[in-house]
């Protein structure tokens, strides 16, 4: 907290006095990462939802990009501490919703949908983690392959449940 103090200009004491605790100060600053990557992946105007999801996923790919190591470690410590895993899963939670209404139309969606959707937001993190580790793909090619995965997703939760109904364009 010392070294954070004096990098930040201030003193401990008053570090302290906004951040009880170290946990407190990781909280805040993973809620103002996840806030802004939350406000970069909105979809801004009109287009059809795969348009929507490409640009969306071109912004959380940059941010990610400039961002690597912060978010891989994020990533990595949402296993481990449960401050991590709330805001990780809350994130998640946030961009589940704005796909479903997206795609849907509605907020809660038949469970085939639900169950392929959440099982695509985490093969992306895990598909992600393995770029920013290796750096050995294009983000260009990276982002058609999420899409693909989406894509396989959405077609899989239809072949089991028939009255899953999403517009795609």
């Amino acid at each position: 907290m010392r070294e954070i103090a004096e990098a930040a200009g201030v003193s401990k004491p008053l570090l302290y006095h906004y951040f009880p605790s170290k946990i407190d100060l990781f909280k805040a600053a993973v809620a103002e990462a996840a806030s802004e990557l939350q406000s970069v992946i909105e979809p801004v105007g009109a287009g059809a939802p795969a348009e929507q999801l490409a640009a969306s996923l071109d912004a959380y790919l940059g941010w990610i990009e400039q961002n690597a190591v912060t978010w891989t470690k994020l990533m990595q410590s949402a296993a481990t501490l449960p401050e991590a895993r709330e805001i990780v899963e809350g994130f998640r939670a946030r961009t589940m919703e704005m796909v479903l209404v997206r795609l849907t139309g509605r907020r809660k969606p038949r469970p085939a949908l639900r169950a392929a959707i959440v099982g695509w937001l985490g093969y992306m993190d895990a598909t992600i983690i393995d770029w920013a580790q290796h750096g050995d793909l294009p983000r260009e090619k990276l982002r058609d392959l999420l899409i693909a995965a989406f894509g396989a997703s959405l077609l899989a939760a239809q072949h089991i449940d028939p009255k899953v109904k999403i517009e795609l364009t």
